[in-house]
């Protein structure tokens, strides 16, 4: 066992060492998107810039309101256009990405670009609320507005009750609650949806230091990003999480000739996999049939035996159960993983 834990910090530290000479010669571009260049679709949009495969991008994301609730009385519902939820940024077009190639986004820095953080109540929208997918006869739960102070010293965001004098200092660990490319068959899809493309996953995993990997549908994958969170819990259940505008650095690889079906995520210590759709077993179901696939493809299990230690070793997070389709990931630590295979 220790001489595993070594073995797997040397294979961690060649890696690292290896990305960072990577990164030294890759190119960086950067794009800062004015308001009116902001996109509120998976799909049907041009390109706003070209890029190849190892090209490192910097650039910004508005918050999911539209950068348009500026104070804590504001309301959203009443500033925010339809239709203008979650605004991405992109897309970005790969130079050489076809259909049944894979995108990896390998994300180097997330960063609040603004010394506050929004979280609110939106009517029709949460998991404990009634929605047009839940339908109830009582009213909707009021609309509400948080308001938390970002301490960048200290890594942490602070919650004030908004009746009592209750307080918290909750640390910080930012991620893109949008990442994705176009869909399959020239779909166009609003940015609140998640599925196959990736979209609105909400997913805490997509975050710095992580690799997230998508199918490419269309030619040049067309890359989006967007929805900045600064912490949410598993489920996402009052329909936000802290919002943010954030600085955003990543990297853009494209591997040629493999294919997946839905977006994966690896981090240091896991592989992680997918599924976004209702009902939410359906969403836990692909999440884990595409961990079996993946645990068969790349690492030479047989199919049940994947199942089975799956089973045992694997954990599974309810990423969001607000959004058109819910999000659930499925995880597997790396430490069960035959040894040398990456």
């Amino acid at each position: 066992m220790q001489s595993d834990r070594v073995r797997g910090l040397v294979i961690t530290i060649m890696f690292m060492s290896v990305l960072a000479a990577v990164q030294l010669g890759a190119e960086t571009v950067r794009y800062i998107p004015k308001h009116d260049e902001l996109k509120y679709t998976f799909g049907g949009h041009a390109p706003v810039m070209s890029i190849k495969s190892g090209t490192i991008i910097e650039t910004w994301t508005e918050d999911c309101y539209d950068g348009l609730v500026k104070s804590p009385t504001d309301v959203p519902s009443k500033l925010i256009p339809a239709n203008h939820d979650n605004p991405q940024t992109g897309p970005f077009f790969v130079e050489g990405a076809e259909p049944g190639d894979i995108l990896a986004i390998s994300i180097l820095k997330l960063e609040p670009a603004l010394p506050y953080g929004i979280s609110s109540s939106f009517p029709g929208f949460g998991a404990l609320n009634a929605t047009e997918y839940t339908a109830m006869l009582h009213e909707a739960l009021p609309e509400k507005v948080w308001w938390f102070d970002v301490d960048k010293a200290k890594g942490t965001v602070r919650f004030r009750s908004l009746k009592g004098t209750q307080t918290a200092d909750i640390p910080m660990r930012p991620f893109l609650g949008c990442l994705g490319v176009a869909p399959a068959r020239g779909e166009v899809r609003w940015s609140v949806t998640p599925e196959a493309y990736g979209g609105n996953m909400d997913c805490p995993e997509v975050c710095e230091g992580n690799t997230v990997y998508f199918p490419v549908n269309v030619r040049g994958a067309l890359l989006y990003l967007g929805d900045g969170h600064l912490v949410q819990g598993d489920g996402e259940i009052i329909g936000t999480a802290v919002e943010a505008a954030l600085d955003v650095r990543l990297k853009v690889d494209l591997i040629k000739g493999r294919s997946i079906a839905w977006p994966r995520i690896e981090s240091d210590t896991e592989i992680m996999t997918m599924g976004s759709y209702r009902p939410l077993e359906d969403a836990y179901r692909i999440a884990h049939k595409g961990m079996v696939d993946w645990l068969v493809a790349d690492y030479g299990f047989d199919m049940m035996d994947a199942y089975q230690l799956l089973s045992q070793v694997g954990k599974a997070q309810v990423s969001q159960a607000v959004d058109p389709n819910y999000t659930v990931l499925a995880r597997f630590p790396k430490k069960y993983l035959p040894s040398g295979k990456t």
